[in-house]
């Protein structure tokens, strides 16, 4: 896509905070989430709860994303205000919610369908039960790894089970295998005991060897330490996903001759198609380093593009309310070094791709409405009308960015 002269041409920077819900979604008790609601509760327990002996409550604090619309959109999405405030004196931006109509809650299925592919088909998942992958699987993962055996075969938490099995499987050689409630099969080895680069060759042949089964993905789990006291995940972490199915907005980008900048595990999650560079970071700090350094380096008619897996992985699977806010606390202290770094014309928008509420039962992700939170490039306060597919939300960025339309989805009226 070539710049005529005098025109501009902008940029979109999207900060995807992976599990922020606010509120449960309309088909929420078909999934056993209604009531779910990762923002309000993280609120209410803040307010009543000290987050250290002797303290008092101190509420949930974000400015700066209530100032760009959390708190509104949040609102607006429960009906009801919220516990406590957020802090914002008053609000600038286009906000308000979307709901999802792909059939999982996984976090394939909404990063697919913020980009416009919804997920219309049933993934595979692994029952939660001893001995949870078919034998036959197992089996062939053995023989054509060349393994002396696996541990696990479970559904369990990554950070438990490594602390649970660690120590064997440094002794034995067998890498742990398990699941959870998304549609996964991740493998947890050793980085030095058992080899990184061996540990990726085993999850690219079970990448394969699941396919029969529909799974979306598989996920390398290195770790490293020398016993289960201080066995600790890297950021070495790579995951094998399905490409989506058709065209995404990001495919779409590069096809138009512009460019896609991906932090974190965005490049992961989109099986590498239509990336044009990949920066690799883990832990919120530096995601938001790896962000601010892409931000920097995007030439015009580029799509920055970071997942901020942590309030996931680390809070929401985890069940951690207080580490939950507190992350918030801190993305949200940092905001403004990447809002100091937009041009005039760049379109913010700050979004989810599912829920996980920290105070719900068991350990999977919740069925809820994410925020969608635009700013800059002269787009006044307003509220948007709520959006009914995630696919809203990639459409509206199609447009602004002058390429072509995502097969579904109707565009916001930003301006």
């Amino acid at each position: 896509m070539l710049k005529k002269a005098g025109e501009k041409m902008a940029r979109t920077i999207i900060l995807l905070l992976d599990s922020f819900g606010i509120g449960y979604a309309h088909d929420a008790e078909a999934y056993g989430d209604k009531g779910a609601d990762t923002l309000g509760h993280i609120c209410d327990w803040l307010a009543k709860n000290p987050r250290h002996a002797g303290e008092a409550p101190m509420p949930l604090h974000l400015p700066h994303l209530a100032e760009r619309g959390l708190q509104a959109a949040a609102e607006l999405s429960r009906g009801e205000a919220l516990p406590a405030g957020l802090g914002a004196e008053h609000t600038i931006g286009a906000y308000t919610y979307a709901q999802e109509v792909s059939r999982g809650k996984d976090t394939l299925s909404g990063h697919w369908e913020i980009s416009g592919v919804p997920v219309k088909f049933d993934w595979g998942y692994f029952p939660d039960v001893p001995k949870c992958f078919p034998q036959e699987l197992v089996d062939a993962i053995i023989s054509q790894g060349n393994l002396p055996g696996v541990l696990g075969e479970c559904h369990a938490s990554g950070t438990e089970i490594i602390k649970e099995m660690g120590e064997e499987h440094v002794r034995s050689g067998k890498p742990i295998i398990y699941t959870s409630a998304d549609s996964v099969l991740q493998i947890a080895a050793h980085e030095e005991a058992f080899g990184l680069e061996r540990l990726y060759d085993l999850c690219k042949l079970a990448f394969k060897l699941v396919q029969p089964y529909n799974i979306a993905r598989v996920i390398a789990r290195p770790f490293v330490g020398t016993c289960a006291a201080d066995f600790t995940r890297t950021t070495n972490r790579h995951d094998y996903a399905v490409p989506a199915p058709q065209p995404t907005l990001l495919d779409k980008m590069v096809a138009a001759g512009g460019s896609v900048y991906a932090v974190g595990k965005i490049a992961d999650i989109f099986a590498h198609r239509g990336i044009t560079k990949h920066y690799a970071a883990g832990g919120l700090d530096k995601l938001v380093d790896a962000t601010k350094q892409a931000v920097a380096d995007a030439m015009d008619n580029t799509i920055v593009f970071t997942n901020f897996v942590d309030f996931d992985s680390s809070y929401g699977h985890r069940r951690d309310i207080q580490g939950y806010g507190e992350a918030l606390e801190y993305f949200d202290s940092r905001l403004p070094e990447i809002t100091a770094l937009l041009h005039p014309d760049d379109l913010l928008l700050m979004t989810a791709d599912h829920g996980n509420d920290p105070s719900w039962s068991g350990t999977d992700h919740t069925r809820e409405k994410i925020p969608v939170l635009f700013s800059g490039a002269g787009i006044e306060c307003k509220q948007l009308k709520p959006m009914q597919t995630f696919a809203d939300i990639g459409q509206t960025i199609a447009d602004y960015m002058k390429i072509e339309p995502t097969l579904t989805g109707t565009k916001a009226d930003l301006f």
